[in-house]
């Protein structure tokens, strides 16, 4: 089976990280969150991977051959213009078309063994979750044993709370690609985004079933508050120990240090994670995430991002800044 990862959006609820990172490269508990992905779907038994690529598309390249080129068999396709869900699966059309099921995972989005649970279901298999608010999403009404009545994108009056959370298994292959293939076509509807919840409504119409399975572990990495929870939730889960040994400093577990990091006179965790080469002295950080090469000095941090290459002095509470950046709050 064949694994389509779309990774080609512009991650615009992350921003300013976005502006020089793909969202996917985010890092979350100790790695970026495609790299998560990828190693679940190793797991699962998934090497032929083909990821969906445009914004920043050399860094997810160069990330996924430099990490995992000897370990999984990765194919690169351009979608231009970005045109939805939909249409990220279509461009994929020749690389699919004559596999008997494909798995679509979302390039935002975490699952833990629920995807080798899909794969242990028979046909088609829509990942779904309750949600409190499910305007954002993809809604599924259900029938008695499961089976999709009803897909709505984004319903402005939810009359479910079943969001499709981002993983998908689809056994009709051909018959997904041939719906595709009519909206792409439709003039009339040229300039519009194509959602992959329409076109699978089509093929509810068409008579085709189409089973939901509730997943337990997804952890959605869209937005600075999901991200800030998903990096919480698996560094909990994470049991591999770390001898740190910094100077003056306290470590509240759990926590993830990269190497060649330095930590002088500070208190970490819990629920930080570091990346490599960060400085960090007379600070308390907790619940944030700080990117490679950050420099904090004298700074109070909680529930933050930060973006690599980036300084920070003074004093601060929430922060959330992208690459690049420098601020002194002493000035």
């Amino acid at each position: 089976m064949k694994a389509i990862i779309p990774v080609a959006g512009a991650g615009t609820h992350l921003r300013p990280h976005t502006h020089t990172q793909p969202k996917p490269l985010i890092p979350v508990a100790g790695k970026p969150i495609l790299g998560h992905i990828i190693d679940n779907l190793i797991q699962a038994g998934i090497t032929d991977q083909v990821f969906v690529v445009g914004y920043l598309k050399e860094k997810i390249k160069d990330y996924v051959l430099t990490y995992f080129g000897d370990r999984i068999n990765a194919t690169f396709v351009k979608q231009e213009p970005r045109r939805g869900l939909g249409h990220a699966l279509w461009v994929t059309r020749k690389e699919i078309v004559d596999e008997p099921e494909v798995l679509i995972v979302l390039g935002d989005t975490i699952f833990g063994d629920d995807t080798s649970k899909i794969l242990e279901i028979d046909g088609s298999v829509l990942a779904v979750h309750p949600v409190d608010d499910p305007r954002s999403f993809g809604v599924a009404m259900l029938d008695e044993h499961r089976f999709v009545k009803k897909l709505v994108e984004k319903p402005d009056i939810p009359t479910s709370n079943l969001a499709l959370v981002g993983l998908y298994k689809i056994a009709e292959v051909k018959d997904l690609l041939n719906v595709l293939d009519e909206m792409v076509e439709d003039e009339a509807a040229d300039q519009l985004d194509i959602p992959l919840t329409d076109a699978l409504m089509k093929l509810v119409k068409q008579g085709i079933r189409l089973y939901t399975h509730r997943v337990e572990n997804w952890f959605d990495c869209g937005q600075k508050k999901s991200l800030l929870y998903t990096n919480q939730i698996l560094l909990g889960r994470d049991t591999a120990s770390q001898n740190h040994k910094f100077t003056n400093t306290v470590i509240i577990e759990p926590v993830h240090i990269a190497d060649n990091c330095e930590i002088i006179n500070s208190v970490i965790g819990p629920h930080v994670a570091i990346a490599e080469n960060a400085r960090i002295q007379n600070s308390i950080v907790k619940n944030s995430i700080l990117g490679a090469y950050s420099t904090l000095d004298s700074i109070i941090l909680n529930s933050s991002v930060i973006g690599n290459d980036t300084s920070l002095r003074g004093k601060s509470n929430s922060i959330n800044i992208g690459d690049n950046t420098e601020i002194d709050f002493e000035q």
